[in-house]
């Protein structure tokens, strides 16, 4: 395996989340500052838009505008012309924050839950995950998931892979024409691992954001782990492909506990690293 070492790309944030590459920029979610923020490859941060309830999962619909994940009012909504405009309320569908999202060609997102108030020390129960219509109608196509997180899209989007966090897998999906799944399996298991943000790689390898064990790792379908590096002593909570060839690994992490993350303290950084297969574009 390849001996990676990071550096700090971007420092002072609170909890990191959802990060995209888009257009020439890094956008990401602080979702306990509650702001989605704009990043140049320089490193220069600009405030995109504030979202009160918590933002999370980021992605573009096909005519290029911002959808943003509200967590605790389980709401998505859209960026237009710097203020947030309702796209789906699905607070009466799920029982918990919404978190993680992906968004198709044709403008269907998929998002997740936490299933359980993870923050509140609930015991864990089991979430779904729910399709948007690019007209906000909703719907649920997946149930009995472990904490779904972040997703790809794969085989030029006929398949679907979700991270399962405390499923300790990759789960993957057929899709059909209309975005439902089917033909649920395991695409990696991940033994010790607990993957939170996910990316794609053209070679079809998934990179890993390992929130509890602090690793960043890359795996293709069936388990095998090509390349792995470890943050130490802070959280490994997601990760993207961009940069100008598409090869810098852009990883958020963390210092701090759970506990920790409520009280607005700024223990979320991004680090990179140049690794050697480029992006694929999802998410």
């Amino acid at each position: 395996m390849t001996d990676y070492s990071t550096s700090v790309f971007a420092d002072n944030f609170v909890f990191l989340e959802g990060p995209r590459w888009h257009q020439g920029a890094l956008w990401i979610s602080d979702m306990w500052a509650y702001k989605v923020h704009k990043i140049d490859l320089k490193g220069n941060v600009s405030d995109v838009v504030d979202v009160p309830q918590r933002p999370s999962g980021l992605g573009f619909m096909p005519d290029g505008s911002l959808l943003i994940v509200s967590m605790a009012d389980r709401c998505v909504y859209r960026h237009v012309n710097g203020s947030l405009q309702l796209h789906a309320d699905l607070s009466g569908t799920v029982t918990a924050d919404v978190n993680d999202m992906i968004i198709d060609d044709k403008g269907r997102a998929y998002v997740g839950n936490f299933g359980y108030d993870i923050f509140a020390g609930e015991d864990p129960k089991d979430a779904e995950l729910i399709l948007i219509e690019p007209d906000g109608s909703h719907r649920v196509v997946a149930s009995d998931m472990m904490f779904p997180n972040g997703m790809v899209l794969m085989n030029n989007g006929a398949s679907l892979v979700v991270a399962e966090t405390f499923g300790h897998r990759l789960t993957a999906f057929d899709r059909d024409a209309k975005g439902n799944l089917s033909n649920r399996r395991i695409f990696a298991d991940l033994g010790e691992l607990t993957p939170d943000g996910i990316c794609l790689d053209v070679e079809g390898g998934v990179w890993i954001a390992s929130f509890a064990t602090g690793d960043f790792a890359r795996v293709v379908e069936g388990g095998n782990i090509t390349d792995k590096f470890n943050v130490g002593a802070r959280a490994a909570v997601a990760c993207q492909l961009g940069g100008k060839d598409n090869r810098t690994l852009y990883c958020m992490t963390y210092s701090g506990q759970i506990e920790d993350i409520a009280t607005g303290a700024r223990l979320g950084r991004i680090e990179t690293v140049t690794v050697k297969i480029p992006a694929a574009g999802s998410p």
